[in-house]
């Protein structure tokens, strides 16, 4: 099979990190052997002075063809207005990247079918796409297209909804995100469930001593791994530790919230236990897990957040909101707890409880090697195959 992965959320090199769980699972399905892709990763395009907001900027110097881990990845430019062009995207992005399409056809990979990832503007941009190009097309949702964007603004929830009826395939990478569709009058045999997997090879138990020198973190450590942004709710974690007075904790990540978040440390009086690693590459990752006794994500909501079977891929239990995809991966005791808000004396209580009946690291470990990647990328092949089989019936 020949397939086009389609999607803004994919990595490039000045954004190494973002969207790494796309490329994951092309870099699973592709060892299978069954399967030939081409990536297309559009990056936005501002006119003028609007270059300068954000990382607009940064991705201007995104280069237009790269290699990465052997897979061909083109990064078109799309147009795209900060702030008030979001009912525009869509419409934007498809148009920009049609002519990238029919020239990638026209040089010989003629694609079977158009992999689409997020469903906003990606995936409606792919069923624009597929229309125009005589293409299946099948749309991956992530987690805030559905549960932020379809439920808050009205123009791009119909657009959604429109493209989800067409899709000849859709996944979701939890149930909650499969339930989120269902809501949107999608019936839910229109979908399939095939989570993100954890990279067990990658993602083991490191030698904690080692790993904490390196982070210059001592005794007991708590750990948040992922951008410093409002929704993952690193603010609620620093103001808990007041009430762990023995308890460092070490950031990886860096944001928006970087600055409030460390002259909140300073305000709170604890600034000595709050250690900001910053950006810490995905490879290395591995390590900031090993670093800590637990992991603490306190998220407003999430698709299938990959940070918590990473961590106990390390032997490290978690802590998390109990929101979206975060019930589906902490199911029993030796994987960690999950809390019913994110409020610091709940994040408290739990870490102090966690601490109290810390689970052996070959336990968690042993947990999480049953999310490997394999049922994910067998449930894609089979998807796929039954889509191009029904095309073929119908031709």
């Amino acid at each position: 099979m020949r397939i086009l992965t389609f999607s803004t959320l994919y990595p490039n090199p000045t954004a190494p990190h973002f969207g790494v769980f796309v490329e994951n699972r092309l870099r699973q399905l592709l060892s299978s052997g069954e399967v030939q892709a081409r990536v297309v990763a559009p990056v936005p395009w501002v006119p003028g002075d609007w270059a300068v907001l954000g990382g607009y900027a940064r991705m201007a110097r995104v280069p237009l063809q790269e290699i990465r881990h052997g897979i061909d990845v083109l990064h078109p430019a799309y147009p795209q207005l900060p702030k008030v062009g979001m009912n525009l995207h869509p419409y934007g992005l498809a148009w920009a990247i049609l002519p990238v399409l029919r020239r990638l056809i026209a040089s010989g990979f003629d694609f079977d079918l158009i992999d689409a990832h997020y469903f906003y503007p990606d995936g409606v941009a792919a069923h624009f796409l597929a229309r125009k190009l005589g293409k299946p097309f099948v749309v991956t949702s992530r987690g805030s297209d559905l549960v932020t964007i379809a439920r808050d603004y009205a123009f791009p929830r119909r657009l959604i909804q429109a493209a989800a009826q067409a899709a000849d395939g859709l996944i979701t990478v939890s149930k909650s995100l499969q339930d989120e569709l269902v809501a949107l009058g999608i019936a839910r045999e229109r979908s399939v469930v095939l989570r993100n997997g954890v990279d067990l090879e990658q993602f083991q138990p490191g030698e904690r001593a080692a790993a904490r020198a390196q982070f210059g973190v001592t005794g007991r450590v708590i750990a948040s791994v992922g951008h410093l942004i409002p929704r993952k709710g690193n603010e609620f974690i620093i103001r808990a530790l007041p009430q762990l007075p023995d308890v460092s904790l070490l950031i990886a990540g860096d944001g928006p919230q970087r600055q409030m978040l460390t002259e909140l440390a300073a305000q709170l009086g604890v600034a000595e236990r709050v250690h900001f690693a910053g950006v810490v590459g995905h490879a290395q990752l591995a390590q900031v897990y090993s670093a800590a006794d637990i992991l603490v994500l306190a998220t407003g909501h999430e698709g299938w957040p990959n940070v918590l079977l990473e961590a106990m891929a390390c032997g490290t239990p978690v802590i998390a909101t109990a929101v979206s995809g975060c019930p589906e991966i902490v199911t029993a005791p030796v994987a960690g707890r999950l809390i019913p808000d994110r409020e610091p004396a709940t994040i408290a209580a739990a870490v102090s409880a966690l601490f109290e009946a810390l689970p052996e690291r070959a336990a968690t470990r042993a947990y999480a090697e049953g999310f490997g990647w394999e049922p994910t990328t067998q449930g894609q092949l089979a998807l796929f195959r039954d889509i191009l089989a029904r095309r073929r019936q119908a031709a």
